[in-house]
């Protein structure tokens, strides 16, 4: 399998729909509408077409089966083919992480964590966990991802779960100036040692400035167990991956749920 199990790269790599979006200013979609829908749109209906043509439908193999997700799956082309034959840039948004499944989850069975709550999903990829903030009855959300791909798919998401798309921000948050957040959820991000020091200085940042609270779900990848931000996490759950999700994972077993507390 081609794709998933090869990416090892940071999520920097944009494609030519982040540097139209940029050059027209339209970075943030307010109010809860779907960015490509109507006169402007900023996506081509073709994009649309090929992420629904390539991607299966699902809710199988994760730990959310109240969650359906475009994804790549081994019944679709690309998940055979060479990574680099496919057209956009890495479809990370495609594979449910494991740290984004067991944030997912933990929201979804304790829905007082997001009632009535603000919520920023950083790094939200497939945008699940952002969903299930929505689905247990977080007051507002904004998922962030650098890849305008992911915030298509992010809608595609939304509506496989009749669920109203929400705002979707996309740029490299880190470098804009902080807002308010009661709560902000991040998974699978500790993947690359420079990334993981600049998300520790935010997230301090963030928790002092504002008093947020900061979940964050990961397996275990060495560059977070062996990060500094360790000194400063609590164990909140920790959850058995399934069997799908182990195989996609290079064998890793179990994701946990964390409670940053700098």
């Amino acid at each position: 399998m081609a794709l998933s199990l090869g990416w090892k790269a940071p999520r920097n790599r944009c494609g030519f729909l982040l540097q139209a979006m940029r050059s027209s200013g339209l970075l943030l979609f307010p109010c809860g509408r779907c960015p490509w829908r109507g006169a402007g749109s900023f996506l081509d209906p073709k994009i649309k077409a090929f992420l629904e043509e390539n991607t299966e439908v699902t809710s199988s193999g994760s730990l959310t089966p109240e969650i359906q997700l475009r994804l790549l799956t081994p019944r679709c082309k690309f998940w055979w083919e060479r990574a680099d034959l496919w057209p956009h840039s890495d479809p990370y948004w495609a594979i449910y992480w494991p740290g984004g499944q067991a944030l997912s989850r933990y929201l979804l069975d304790n829905p007082d964590v997001v009632r009535g709550k603000s919520v920023l999903d950083l790094g939200s990829g497939c945008g699940a966990t952002a969903i299930a903030a929505k689905m247990s009855g977080a007051s507002r959300i904004l998922a962030n991802d650098i890849d305008p791909i992911a915030g298509m798919a992010i809608t595609l998401n939304c509506e496989l779960n009749r669920l109203n798309p929400f705002p979707i921000l996309i740029q490299n948050i880190l470098n804009l100036e902080q807002d308010k957040w009661d709560l902000v959820v991040l998974g699978d991000m500790f993947y690359d040692e420079n990334l993981a020091d600049s998300l520790h200085q935010w997230l301090k940042k963030c928790f002092w400035t504002y008093r947020t609270r900061v979940l964050i779900g990961d397996p275990g990848r060495p560059q977070f167990s062996g990060h500094s931000i360790q000194h400063h996490l609590h164990k909140v759950v920790e959850y058995s991956l399934l069997e799908p999700t182990r195989q996609e994972n290079s064998g890793l077993t179990t994701s946990t749920v964390w409670d940053f507390q700098p």
